[in-house]
């Protein structure tokens, strides 16, 4: 779509109005789009000045928010428009890429990197922990989008953000101090249910 095609169906008489809102043109038009349809983006915004919340309270909320997409009633065709018309013109691809993804995982990142320096994960590549962060949510994301037969089974986004979490945190808790999410304790082991010894005759 063209500024003036946009304009157009906005019903606005001067398409340079366009430009009185969004002064960088469609690349800004399309930032906001994104962040009005695809809740992950709007929560990174705010989650920027979370740096030092511990990973128990942030993650969650970014979790949320991308499985939420879900929830938004136009946020799948969005992204499946952005996805079809990026294809079709690589620059627009390269800007959704630039802004959606690229965006979540640079956050992710910085705020894992932080962690580490903290003390509340363990040293690690946190290239291949943001990748894997989000990669764990994304077949609750397809079975809500292309295929429910994949989400037959019941589990809930809620149930299932909070056992990747706890799952993510596990895997990252450095040595000697776990780091388990709140509420996400290890089930203590069942008791044998095998005969017991008799009792010594002294005791």
């Amino acid at each position: 779509a063209t500024i003036k095609s946009i304009a157009a169906t906005a019903k606005l008489q001067a398409p340079a109005l366009i430009y009185w809102y969004f002064p960088k043109g469609k690349e800004d038009l399309f930032q906001a789009v994104l962040e009005r349809h695809v809740p992950i983006l709007r929560a990174v915004t705010e989650a920027e000045g979370s740096m030092e919340r511990p990973p128990e309270e942030v993650l969650p909320v970014l979790a949320r928010a991308y499985l939420g997409t879900l929830d938004h009633p136009l946020a799948p065709r969005v992204v499946r428009l952005l996805i079809g018309e990026g294809l079709r013109r690589p620059e627009l691809g390269a800007l959704f890429i630039e802004r959606g993804p690229e965006r979540v995982l640079a956050f992710l990142k910085a705020y894992l990197s932080r962690q580490v320096q903290l003390g509340r994960l363990r040293p690690h590549d946190t290239r291949a922990s943001a990748r894997a962060f989000i990669g764990m949510l994304i077949p609750q994301i397809v079975a809500g989008v292309a295929f429910p037969t994949l989400g037959a089974d019941g589990l809930t986004n809620e149930e299932h953000l909070r056992e990747s979490v706890a799952i993510f945190l596990r895997g990252l808790a450095p040595e000697g101090g776990p780091s388990l999410a709140a509420g996400n304790q290890p089930d203590p082991p069942p008791e044998s249910s095998g005969p017991r010894a008799a009792p010594s005759a002294d005791g």
